[in-house]
């Protein structure tokens, strides 16, 4: 297996929480309620661990309510190299209703420190040579500047390490830029780096091209129930999920970045790694939390999971919004 470095920089404690229709304004009553440190490059690292990897998680973390994130890490096997900052990690509520609708309520965390960049560089700088990928995934601390992101991209590219990058906005504007190895945004926020709504396989295909004529070897996007959209150097694949009744939609992309990258890491078929990262993608929208390989039905969702070239005779080219 891999060792894989995972960047957060800016974690959060997520409660996440099942209910009913959420009626606004009521007392609601909750189903299954569970609190747990999270943050995109923490999701990803929990995965990997899981499929077997040697996995360091690294980024900025405010040290005030570290603690649960220390236990995290001790009980998942994850080797931490966080860079603690003055300051507590946000506290996000996340939402989800019966029918797969979940309500984002992201609180504010730690305004990163003037030397915490400096910091966290530094930190990398022994990291990277053991290291045989680095996943920098997840939003902005408040101060961190976008430049900041993509310094951090060069930095891992210059020692060698494919860069894997999972964020949005103005991040993903400045890391694209600096030339990661693979890029994973959803369909949201592909639309919002190319200024446009992508609609449709085709407008997705397109933006897709345009990235990867930057630079970028692997995009890879993620469509919700319309399935993974994935372009390499070597071809275009679509994914379709197999049906699955949907709990909460949070730690999808990021068990789908680690899916795929635990594939490509052991040179696995194209066709092979993608069935592999989707189906377990739909394994965790079935419950809170991560995705879980050893589930009992993640068999069966491997192989209803089907995976064409692109484009294909049967691929309609819609996306449902």
């Amino acid at each position: 297996m891999a060792s894989i470095l995972t960047i957060t920089l800016n974690p959060a404690l997520d409660l996440s929480v099942e209910t009913p229709t959420l009626n606004v304004g009521e007392v609601n009553r909750t189903g299954n309620t569970r609190l747990e440190p999270a943050g995109k490059g923490i999701n990803v690292a929990r995965v990997l661990a899981r499929l077997g990897h040697s996995v360091t998680v690294t980024g900025l973390m405010g040290e005030a309510n570290a603690t649960s994130f220390e236990r995290l890490f001790e009980a998942e096997g994850l080797q931490d190299s966080f860079v603690r900052v003055p300051g507590q990690n946000r506290i996000n509520i996340k939402i989800a209703e019966a029918g797969g609708r979940v309500t984002d309520l992201n609180g504010p965390g730690f305004r990163m420190p003037e030397d915490a960049l400096q910091r966290l560089e530094f930190r990398l700088t022994p990291l990277l040579p053991e290291c045989d990928a680095v996943v920098i995934a997840g939003s902005l601390p408040d101060g961190f500047p976008p430049s900041g992101l993509a310094a951090l991209v060069r930095q891992a590219s210059r020692a060698g390490k494919p860069v894997w990058l999972d964020t949005s906005g103005e991040g993903l504007k400045a890391g694209i830029k600096a030339g990661p190895f693979a890029i994973k945004p959803n369909t949201d926020e592909l639309s919002d780096w190319a200024g446009t709504p992508l609609k449709d396989l085709a407008s997705v295909a397109a933006t897709v091209d345009g990235i990867r004529a930057g630079g970028v070897s692997h995009v890879v996007v993620s469509m919700g129930a319309d399935g993974v959209f994935w372009s390499s150097t070597a071809g275009t694949l679509r994914s379709q999920v197999p049906p699955v009744s949907v709990v909460s939609t949070v730690c999808a992309g990021d068990t789908l970045l680690a899916g795929m990258l635990h594939g490509v890491l052991l040179g696995q078929p194209d066709e092979a790694i993608l069935k592999f990262a989707t189906a377990l993608s739909a394994e965790c929208v079935q419950h809170i939390g991560v995705g879980d390989p050893e589930a009992p039905d993640f068999p069966s969702l491997l192989q209803q999971t089907r995976v064409q070239p692109w484009p294909a005779e049967n691929n309609t080219g819609e996306i449902r919004l």
